[in-house]
Order: structure tokens, then C-alpha cells, then sequence
């Protein structure tokens, strides 16, 4: 071998040398990629259960929160929010006194955790459009019809209980919980609202009216009290009066009328009228006494 052939040899194992660092490389980046592609792995996020699917086929078990591996190409897995969710339905319905009523009921629900394949599989990710919102509206007029539009009103507390309790055992049959009920608000025509507003101004003036009459008897009967205690005074002050009072008035007038005579007796008496005499004697006796 000259020295030409030995150059060439050591340039092809340079070349070879530089080549295998770099097919390593390319094999690396190779499997990155295709790893990428198929993404063996799969994250499950907070309030969420992954759904496993073996060739479309619901499994049993359920995925928890966090990292999971899974089988490229035989195996999908379908994230599923099991946290509380909110929903706002409107109802149209009619009360027991024929009153058209429409009703806005918020409901707060979750998928039951451990069931959530089952509603997949069953009813899939379209449950509230399928299950929640029929079951609302027939609930809603279901208990809407034993109340009149009246009871709606007054009531109320005793309707969204009935209407929370009637909806959670539809619910639960399809493996959905419901958390909380309200019933944001009724709406009736606009005949019973005005013939609901009259009937509150009658109430009232009858009110008003009822507590008059009151004040009128209760005076009235003040009033009475007042003149039969002046009655019972004066009748006290009579059976009071004895016949000594009387002739003590009697001894007091006279005196008081000796006080003011100036002792000359009248000349002439009309009606063979007797004159003033005596007055005198009965002071000095009662003196004497």
C-alpha cells in the first residue's frame, strides 16, 4: 500500500467519524418527533376525569388528575369536567288558576365523579342539552300547575324546594348531582299584575279604614269612662248631702245676710209677710252653743 492509498484510508475514517455523532443526532430527533406525533402521554387537568377509549370503546375505569401514559393509536382519552357548573333555564308554564307564568331557574350541578365514563357513554359530552334542560322545563311545569299564581308568589320558598327536590331525583337517575336550585325569577300578564296590584291597594285602604274605627271606638270609649266617673263623683257628693248639712246652709245664709242688714226693719209688709225677726236670737243661740 503507498502512501496515497493510506491518505485516502484516513480521510474516510475522519468522514466517518464526523457522519456518526451526527446520524445520532438525526436518530434522536427522529424518535422526538414521532413521540410528539403519537403522544403517548396525556394530562389530566383539576375537576376532570379522563374517559379511556380502547378503539372508540368506553372502559371501565376512569383516569384521575395528573400525568397518564397511554397506548398510541389503540387508546384516546376524553377529558370530562366533573366540577360544579352552572345552567340558566327559562320555563314557560301554567299555575293552577290558569295564569301564565314564566320562570328563569339558575341550577348548579356536577357530573358524580366515579360515574362519569357511564355519562359519557350514555348520554356523552352533550348532557345538558339532552338531559338538564328537558328535565328542567318538565319540572318546572310539573310543580308550577299544584300552585296558583298567588302561591307562587307567596310561597316561594316552598316551590323552589319542591322544584329542587323533584329535579335532583330526575338527575341523579343519569348519574348527575345537583348541588343548588333557585329560582331567579316569575313573570306573569300583564292583566294579573295589574289586577294583583289593585287587590294590594283595596287591602290597604281596608286597612287604613279598620285602624279609623278603631281610633273612633277607642275614643268613644274614653269618653264614656270620663263622663261615668263625673257621674259616680256627683252621685257620691249626694248621698253626701244629710239634713244637719242642710240646716248648716241654712244658719250660714242667714248669717251672711244679718252681716249685710242695716238694721232698719221695713215699714210695710206685703202679703201679711211677718218681719225679719228672730235671726238675732238664733245667732246669739248658736253663739251660746
Amino acid at each position: 500500500m503507498d502512501e496515497r492509498d493510506v491518505y485516502k484510508a484516513k480521510e474516510a475514517m475522519q468522514s466517518a467519524m464526523k457522519k456518526g455523532p451526527m446520524r445520532v443526532a438525526v436518530i434522536i430527533g427522529a424518535i422526538l418527533l414521532f413521540l410528539l406525533i403519537l403522544r403517548p402521554w396525556v394530562q389530566i387537568g383539576a375537576g376532570e376525569r379522563g374517559i379511556v377509549l380502547n378503539f372508540g370503546a368506553v372502559q371501565k375505569d376512569a383516569l384521575g388528575e395528573g400525568l397518564h401514559f397511554r397506548v398510541p393509536i389503540m387508546q384516546d382519552i376524553v377529558p370530562m369536567d366533573v366540577k360544579v357548573q352552572k345552567s340558566l333555564t327559562n320555563a314557560a308554564a301554567s299555575s293552577s288558576d290558569l295564569q301564565e307564568v314564566s320562570s328563569e331557574v339558575a341550577l348548579n350541578y356536577h357530573i358524580v365523579p366515579d360515574k362519569a365514563n357511564i355519562v359519557y357513554q350514555s348520554i356523552g359530552i352533550q348532557f345538558k342539552e339532552r338531559i338538564i334542560d328537558p328535565a328542567v322545563q318538565e319540572v318546572v311545569k310539573a310543580v308550577t300547575a299544584k300552585y296558583s299564581a298567588e302561591e307562587l308568589i307567596t310561597k316561594r320558598p316552598a316551590v323552589s324546594e319542591a322544584m329542587r327536590a323533584n329535579l335532583a331525583e330526575r338527575l341523579l337517575a343519569h348519574n348527575i348531582a345537583v348541588d343548588a336550585f333557585s329560582i331567579v325569577g316569575f313573570s306573569f300578564s300583564k292583566i294579573f299584575m295589574e289586577a294583583i296590584e289593585s287587590k294590594q291597594t283595596a287591602e290597604q285602604l281596608a286597612l287604613k279604614a279598620k285602624r279609623d274605627l278603631d281610633r273612633i271606638k277607642i275614643e268613644a270609649e274614653q269618653k264614656i269612662t270620663a263622663a261615668r266617673a263625673e257621674a259616680e263623683s256627683l252621685r257620691l257628693q249626694r248621698a253626701n248631702i244629710s239634713t244637719d248639712l242642710i240646716e248648716l246652709r241654712k244658719i250660714e245664709a242667714n248669717l251672711k245676710a244679718i252681716d249685710k242688714w242695716n238694721g232698719i226693719l221695713p215699714q210695710v209688709t206685703g202679703g201679711g209677710a211677718v218681719p225679719f225677726i228672730g235671726v238675732g236670737e238664733t245667732q246669739k243661740s248658736s253663739i251660746k252653743r
